[in-house]
């Protein structure tokens, strides 16, 4: 995300007239499957419930069958089985009961959901610099606040759904966490490389490519071509 800042900041300004102030990202989308699996290499051949196009392609390049699914009918889902497996947070999974239809949650990373705070650029240059200078600084403590307070989430819900003592929100489950391993690892890399990072170019154009081969690439080690 703070790679990526100078241009969330250019089209914010630029097309809507706004002032990027803060960048925060919720917890990570993990993985729930009613039986069974050993990482990402595992999930061909699943139903699995997905919530955006991102995470549909990235299911559909792992062998499985992306099904989209609103996440009050996931466990339903689940438990008729409709859906092998279902993406969502770890915590908000077990709030709605994703630990008594499944065995397992992947610790890995699938997607995250990016939100900002802005203000309009009219009223914002209306304000006094000290005021500015304020809210700026307090938005920034906030930000690092939410960032910090995502990772507690999402620790909890892994301790919550495997029935572990710290679990401190959630409803204790018993369920097997998968842990990250460099086989998925290298096989995340290899779909952001050849799939997801392709995918994304084609809908967003040319300039998309060239912002992230300025941005992200020199960091990463994952070069944009543009079509």
């Amino acid at each position: 995300v703070a790679l990526w800042r100078p241009r969330l900041e250019a089209l914010l300004r630029e097309r809507y007239g706004l002032v990027l102030l803060a960048a925060y990202t919720y917890p990570p989308q993990v993985v729930f499957c009613r039986k069974a699996f050993g990482g990402l290499f595992d999930l061909a051949g699943r139903r699995i419930r997905t919530s955006s196009v991102g995470q549909s392609e990235l299911v559909t390049a792992l062998g499985g069958i992306p099904v989209v699914i609103p996440f009050a009918e996931i466990v339903g889902a689940m438990r008729t089985g409709v859906v092998d497996c279902a993406i969502t947070g770890a915590r908000s999974g077990n709030s709605i009961g994703l630990h008594e239809v499944s065995t397992h949650v992947s610790r890995l990373g699938i997607s995250w959901g990016v939100s900002v705070f802005v203000a309009n650029q009219a009223a914002w240059d209306e304000l006094p610099a000290e005021r500015r200078a304020e809210l700026r600084q307090g938005l920034a403590a906030l930000q690092d606040e939410i960032w910090e307070a995502a990772d507690r989430e999402r620790q909890d819900g892994f301790d919550c759904n495997s029935g572990r003592p710290s679990c401190e929100s959630g409803r204790p489950g018993n369920m097997t966490i998968v842990e990250e391993s460099w086989q998925d690892d290298a096989l995340r890399i290899k779909l952001l490389n050849d799939v997801v990072l392709p995918n994304w170019v084609r809908r967003c154009g040319a300039d998309c490519a060239a912002e992230w081969n300025r941005l992200m690439a020199p960091e990463l080690g994952i070069w944009a071509k543009a079509r």
